[in-house]
């Protein structure tokens, strides 16, 4: 009888040990898979503006625990003379990367620096060529040029890479699948573009010199050096004499300004007025990525349109 009561002891005692190592490995695990959570953080990307944006977010397309979110409202447009607010201060300050055109357009990034010294800034612009305007300041608008997109979605994929290492082939594979499409629309443009005789344009504002290098386009004049600064009537007086010396027939105006001043010229002079879109508003959503194809395909129409 005694026998069979340690025998009954013993099973216990074994019983309870297996248990308990059971339980402990339970644990582990469980802590294992809290610390492999915890290793997988969400990495966050502010894009400055919406052409920053729509190259972003092909660039990190379905990419897990990447979000991208863009820094300005839809309907910003071009950076000129703009002002952080409290709300964009708050955003940058969960971001880990921040994307920005370079070249000059974001004139506050220096404020933002020195405030967020840690922030790993990815220049779109960097090495690229940047050319200058009359009083010799570069102009910004690269990304108007399909050439330049392209170079600056390799640009941002190669930085991103290297802050974030973890997803760093993915970014690379996700910017070659996106060149493909731009390299695409490069061809198709240059098909429609490059045999038309009629080369002469004049523009709204300085947002275009970059696609007119390159679709070897001539602009003979522009209406507003600077958006929202209405031309003089001196200024008025030597485009309207220009495209009565030249014959022009197309006034190209953008949709993100008033064409007012346009359409002045239009009158006096009995050319039409376009519109041509340098892609800088839009609607910052996940399905944006071929929002920039589109409004090329619609700029190569308008300027068939006009120039044919």
């Amino acid at each position: 009888m005694l026998a069979k009561i340690v025998k009954l002891v013993l099973i216990a005692v074994i019983s309870s040990a297996m248990l308990a190592g059971c339980g402990q490995s339970k644990v582990s695990d469980s802590q294992t898979n809290a610390n492999n959570a915890g290793a997988k953080k969400n990495f966050t990307i502010v894009t400055s503006f919406y052409p920053m944006y729509i190259s972003t977010i092909n660039i990190t397309k379905g990419v897990p625990g990447v979000e991208v979110i863009n820094m300005t409202k839809p309907q910003t447009g071009c950076l000129h003379d703009y002002q952080l607010t409290p709300e964009d201060l708050k955003t940058l300050e969960k971001a880990n990367a921040f994307v920005i055109n370079g070249a000059g357009m974001e004139a506050f990034l220096d404020k933002t620096i020195k405030q967020q010294p840690q922030l790993k800034i990815i220049d779109a612009s960097k090495n690229l060529e940047l050319l200058k305007d009359e009083t010799g300041e570069e102009n910004p608008h690269v990304w108007v040029s399909v050439s330049n997109a392209i170079l600056q979605v390799k640009n941002i994929a190669e930085q991103l890479a290297a802050v974030d290492t973890q997803n760093a082939a993915q970014y690379k594979n996700n910017a070659a699948e996106y060149v493909k499409k731009l390299e695409a629309l490069q061809d198709t443009m240059h098909k429609s573009l490059d045999g038309i005789q009629n080369k002469d344009i004049i523009t709204f504002h300085e947002a275009f010199p970059y696609f007119a290098k390159e679709f070897k386009l001539n602009i003979v004049s522009v209406i507003e050096r600077e958006p929202g600064s209405e031309p003089s009537p001196a200024e008025l007086e030597d485009t309207i004499n220009k495209i009565k010396e030249s014959h022009i027939k197309a006034l190209f105006a953008e949709p993100q300004y008033s064409s007012k001043a346009a359409q002045t010229i239009a009158q006096e002079t009995g050319a039409t007025v376009y519109t041509l879109d340098p892609v800088v508003t839009g609607e910052a959503k996940p399905d944006a990525y071929d929002a920039y194809i589109r409004v090329m395909e619609n700029n190569l129409k308008t300027l068939q349109g006009a120039l044919q």
